[in-house]
């Protein structure tokens, strides 16, 4: 009987490597120098990263070298090198096991280029806030680079950047489907998702004797191979377009492949016959998970045919349940890239583990005294939980960091404020955020193992909040209350997003949250006011929106508090119309509300969002060629358009949005008025004067009988003029002449 809900080997319960003995260190070295210090030879792995070197829970460079110190390993890290030669790349010399590389928290697009493509002139996570301080495309760079400093040590790609481009994806900044990073970057793995697990795994692996060639089959990896492995059923859903009545498919791969050796071993592994199934008669048959790949169509197919992507995007996405996903296969030329399943998500012990580590929680102190604008974002802030069952289609947070949400005990979070109050200097007794991808969603999960692990749903709470979810939010408001009963702790923000549709399940949360951590303004996300872009969002109706309003404002009174709520929204999404977005600006300015920051809609690699925008289609359903059309602005007029709806009481809108009305055939809403949406244009911006008749006596320049200027009133007044200009000695008319004939001259 096949086990259904998965569970996987506990965090902490690897036997120790043998440099555990030097012990752990104050900072993971960035330099020769340091490593000396420690006593170090050589590092065993060496994490490179394009962030600055925070030693902090929010920092992954900092989380994995922390939990590969505590398994024994000595890391090192080489932090934001410079990536036009190798030099950095040599720094802390070879190391034993192999290089990790990451381009750093964001990825290295999205940090370098605005929604608009333009550059951006700052980088968060670099000391003073400098940008340009990594590359475009930083995972292949600083791949390339290490197999050019070391070409005989394994280099293993992840973070964000990695994860989100694991197989062919379509990339927003060139304007087409690129290859997975693992083939382009020449890395011999690729670790996806929050990599804790796959990485303890591997590097133990590594640390025995094996090579990476070796290890085929670990969770959350991406690999590649040469052919499929042998002993498996490969589902086939290469095609959207099966004809009604399918025949079982030949196998290729039943023969030995020309030229290899019939030895036992091959005979067991890539040689060894494989089903294929075509996509149309799975639901028949039962099928071990584990003994069962899909074959995705080929990157070849989805470079060039949109619907394609679209179909490989919806497999993606039902594949993304670590306790009954499928491992995925895609070829790109004579290569297949094999994405093994997705990790099991840390149990509650082993999240404390993680953010238990000696983490120094500062910069490190070679950066003196340099401001790092993200450290000083989070450095009191405290990360409750991992993962988002939300699946909102524009967000990368659950193709990144899973649906199944992963939460921290009580006594791991009061310790890290104990914590914080020991090492983060100058620290006031603000705990700047309690949260983490959703701070609302801390400890809520499926209410029936068995339900979960057969579940292939995008989303738990759309359309509407599934009846197996727990929804029960006391444990995160016995929390609160725990940590505003901290000594020295005065207060207690909630700053990361909050689901209102699930908040208003649990009105004493509410009441909580309002009542204690909410400092006079509360962000929230309802994204658009119309349901044909919401449904492509995936995102609740603003009826939600409304009941949780009347929810903030009753508590907001009882606390005696004058509070607001601050939403934000998204131009240009797939899905949303001019008219779309005129109705939503109607909705802002009928509440009110008018937005200073807006965002314009990011096509970010692997969304399902990013999947219409690049296909037109819908792959939140089947994906075929005469499948839903799916309307996206892309034009830099539309989009800049749409933006402007958001700011329509901003002037410098207010021109394009009387061309957009007129368009429409709603010019009934130019003008001045409450029911307006902006003002009409004015034929003369100048506001002239209207003659006035002078007083006798009146020094106007004008006598009392006439509006018309003497020219004795005008001689004298000019001449006082030349006076005044040249020192009290007035200038001749000719000698003005002159000069204004020599100026031109010269």
């Amino acid at each position: 009987m096949i086990k259904r809900h998965k569970t996987a080997k506990e965090l902490f319960s690897y036997p120790l490597y043998w440099a555990e003995c030097y012990g752990v260190s104050p900072f993971l070295p960035t330099t020769r120098e340091e490593m000396d210090a420690l006593g170090w030879d050589s590092c065993d792995v060496i994490i490179v990263s394009g962030d600055a070197y925070v030693d902090h829970p929010s920092f992954g460079m900092a989380v994995l070298g922390r939990l590969l110190e505590a398994q024994g390993y000595r890391v090192g890290i080489i932090d934001q090198p410079d990536w036009r030669n190798t030099k950095d790349f040599m720094r802390l010399g070879r190391p034993n096991l192999y290089f990790g590389v990451t381009a750093g928290n964001m990825d290295s697009l999205i940090n370098r280029y605005t929604a608009d493509l333009k550059v951006r002139n700052d980088d968060a996570y670099t000391p003073y806030g400098v940008g340009g301080k990594r590359p475009d495309r930083a995972v292949i760079v600083y791949s390339q680079r290490c197999k050019e400093a070391f070409h005989d040590v394994p280099v293993m790609i992840g973070g964000i950047e990695a994860s989100l481009r694991r197989i062919a994806q379509y990339d927003y900044w060139s304007d087409e489907v690129r290859r997975s990073v693992l083939i382009d970057s020449t890395a011999d793995i690729l670790l996806y998702g929050n990599a804790e697990r796959a990485m303890i795994e591997v590097t133990h692996q590594m640390a025995m004797g094996k090579t990476l060639d070796e290890l085929t089959d670990i969770r959350g990896t991406t690999i590649v191979r040469n052919t499929p492995p042998g002993g498996y059923t490969e589902i086939d859903s290469t095609r959207v377009d099966w004809p009604g009545k399918v025949d079982q498919i030949y196998s290729p791969y039943e023969y030995i492949p020309e030229g290899k050796c019939q030895t036992k071993d091959e005979e067991e592994s890539d040689v060894m016959p494989i089903r294929v199934i075509p996509a149309p008669l799975r639901r028949g048959e039962k099928l071990d998970p584990e003994k069962t790949y899909i074959r995705l169509p080929s990157f070849e197919k989805v470079s060039k045919d949109p619907v394609l992507y679209a179909h490989t995007s919806r497999i993606l996405h039902l594949e993304s349940n670590p306790h009954n996903a499928r491992a995925l296969i895609q070829k790109h030329g004579k290569k297949e890239i094999w994405v093994n399943p997705p990790p099991i998500p840390l149990e509650t012990p082993e999240m404390d583990g993680v953010f238990d580590l000696p983490y120094a929680r500062v910069p490190h102190p070679k950066y003196k005294k340099a401001r790092i604008p993200a450290y000083d974002m989070i450095k009191t802030s405290i990360n409750i939980m991992r993962g988002c069952f939300g699946g909102c289609t524009f967000c990368s947070i659950t193709e990144h960091e899973g649906r199944v949400i992963q939460s921290r005990s009580h006594e791991s979070i009061l310790k890290e404020i104990e914590d914080i109050k020991d090492k983060v200097p100058g620290f006031t007794g603000h705990i700047s955020d309690l949260g983490g991808p959703t701070s609302n969603m801390y400890t809520l999960n499926c209410n029936d193992d068995e339900v979960q692990a057969s579940c292939r749903k995008l989303s738990c709470v759309y359309p509407t909040i599934c009846s197996n979810l727990n929804t029960d939010h006391s444990p995160t408001t016995q929390l609160y209350r725990k940590t505003r009963a901290v000594e020295g702790i005065h207060t207690v923000s909630i700053a990361s997003g909050l689901r209102y549709d699930l908040a208003v399940e649990d009105p004493e949360y509410v009441r909580e949250l309002v009542t204690h951590h909410v400092g006079g303004l509360l962000k929230i996300a309802p994204e658009h006011s119309e349901q044909g872009t919401l449904s492509k969002m995936m995102k609740p109706g603003m009826g939600t929106y409304d009941r949780f309003k009347r929810m903030f404002d009753k508590y907001s009174k009882e606390a005696g508090k004058k509070q607001h709520l601050i939403p934000y929204f998204i131009a240009a999404h797939p899905g949303s119309s001019d008219e779309d977005m005129l109705n939503l600006a109607v909705w802002l300015k009928t509440n009110d509300f008018k937005p200073d920051q807006v965002q314009t809609f990011y096509p970010s690699p692997m969304s399902l969002a990013t999947a219409m925008y690049h296909s037109g289609k819908n792959p939140l359903k089947p994906v075929t060629y005469k499948s839903e059309d799916v309307y996206t602005p892309k034009d830099a007029k539309q989009r800049t358009v749409q933006k402007g709806f958001l700011r329509y009481h901003d002037p410098s809108n207010w021109q394009d949005l009387r061309n957009t009305l007129i368009k429409m055939g709603r010019p009934e809403l130019i003008g001045h008025g409450d029911n307006k949406l902006v003002p009409a244009e004015e034929k003369d911006k100048q506001v002239r004067r209207r003659p006035q008749k002078a007083k006798p006596g009146q020094a106007t320049g004008a006598s009392h009988t006439s509006n018309r200027p003497t020219m004795e009133k005008n001689a004298a007044a000019e001449k006082a003029r030349r006076k005044n200009n040249n020192g009290g000695v007035a200038a001749t008319p000719t000698k003005r002449r002159k000069t204004k004939v020599k100026s031109r001259q010269q």
